[in-house]
């Protein structure tokens, strides 16, 4: 492996930690958002996997984006009676969504990003000193 593989298996996890923040991002925005019409599920949280993913030019392993995909846990229920979506027991159901929870996911993404961000600053300079060396 030479210090361009490590730069593109580094830019592969970039890419996912952008994707994994993405998803979060939606889960805050809608953690709150509950269903418009009578009868309609509130916003169902979404989660995402990884995969191994070989490089054919390379031959170096990468991660990927493997899918995303909805929580389907149970919503939560409060007692809002005068809410226009409250059921007839005067419950609202809201989101699957925990905001503490998506926000230590988005701390962990954003650790993620930077290690990987400073891997090809690393590779980067450590190629620079080495075309320098060479002359």
């Amino acid at each position: 492996m030479d210090l361009i593989d490590t730069i593109h298996i580094s830019s592969s996890g970039l890419k996912v930690q952008q994707d994994r923040l993405k998803v979060v991002s939606q889960n805050i925005a809608n953690a709150e958002s509950v269903g418009t019409r009578d009868g309609q599920a509130p916003y169902r949280r979404k989660t995402i996997s990884f995969k191994n993913a070989l490089d054919k030019e390379t031959g170096a392993q990468m991660v990927a984006t493997k899918k995303v995909s909805t929580d389907k846990s149970e919503f939560m229920k409060k007692y809002e009676p005068a809410h226009p979506q409250a059921d007839d027991q005067g419950y609202v159901l809201y989101p699957n969504v925990n905001p503490l929870s998506e926000m230590m996911d988005m701390r962990e993404a954003r650790r993620s990003y930077e290690a990987n961000l400073n891997v090809i600053e690393s590779s980067k300079s450590m190629l620079t000193q080495t075309i320098n060396l060479l002359r």
